[in-house]
């Protein structure tokens, strides 16, 4: 044991062990969803999310020290949202038919976004910072770290609820759409993509290729009218 705590330790100092950890997290987490068939409770981000908590509980090893290594992966979700741009383009004409319920589509989700989670939040009681923590956590996570920051809330806080909202937003969406018997895959991509970014996204993406370019552009389209909307909107609870 006391050998092993000796390599651990050494390891632990190297930045590549948490990056490597956390691409395993995912692989495990992917292949437990292979596994079920996709369903939407196994969900390859939460399931990663859960194994990396109990090996940094199980481990003493702080949030930042994790981060340091890891933070490779966070650099590349800038990357990985220009690169939407590819299945976006393929899908140019559908969007372009369907330029004006999107745009409507649009500001609805938005606003609905923002507002209710201020609500919300404005009822419990929260403070000013909490509350601009809380405004963007729609909103792709590059995009809504910045707008917490600008707001004078706490981007960590932020990063947490963007996952949260992604994670919870890509479980609910494929059965909350069938019970509203919404079967427009333009329609059920650009909902999760405004609601749920990224995360939601991806859970798109593995439903219906169109699916996943709707999803897309909500997504892009929300963290652009985020940007404008979230100081608009907190200054009315404040």
């Amino acid at each position: 044991m006391r050998d092993f705590s000796e390599i651990w330790s050494y390891l632990a100092e190297t930045p590549l062990i948490w990056l490597s950890a956390t691409l395993i997290a995912y692989l495990i987490g992917d292949w437990c969803a292979a596994r079920a068939g996709r369903a939407p409770l196994a969900n390859p981000v939460l399931i990663a999310v859960i194994v990396l908590a109990g090996l940094l509980w199980a481990t003493g090893t702080s949030y930042p020290q994790y981060f340091e290594g890891a933070q490779f992966v966070h650099f590349l979700l800038g990357p990985a949202t220009v690169a939407l741009a590819i299945p976006l383009w393929m899908q140019r004409h559908a969007i372009r038919n369907a330029l004006v319920p999107i745009l409507v589509a649009l500001v609805v989700g938005s606003v609905t976004a923002v507002l209710s989670a201020l609500a919300i939040g404005h009822a419990l009681g929260l403070t000013p910072e909490l509350l601009a923590t809380l405004a963007p956590k729609s909103t792709t996570a590059p995009v809504a770290l910045g707008i917490s920051q600008s707001l004078g809330g706490s981007p960590t806080l932020t990063a947490v609820l963007v996952i949260l909202t992604g994670i919870i937003g890509a479980i609910v969406v494929t059965p909350l759409l069938n019970a509203l018997r919404i079967r427009d895959w333009r329609a059920r991509g650009f909902a999760v993509g405004v609601a749920a970014h990224g995360i939601g996204t991806a859970r798109a993406f593995q439903v219906n290729p169109q699916a996943g370019a709707f999803a897309g552009i909500g997504m892009a389209l929300n963290a652009l009218l985020t940007a404008f909307l979230a100081p608009w909107a907190l200054s009315l609870f404040l």
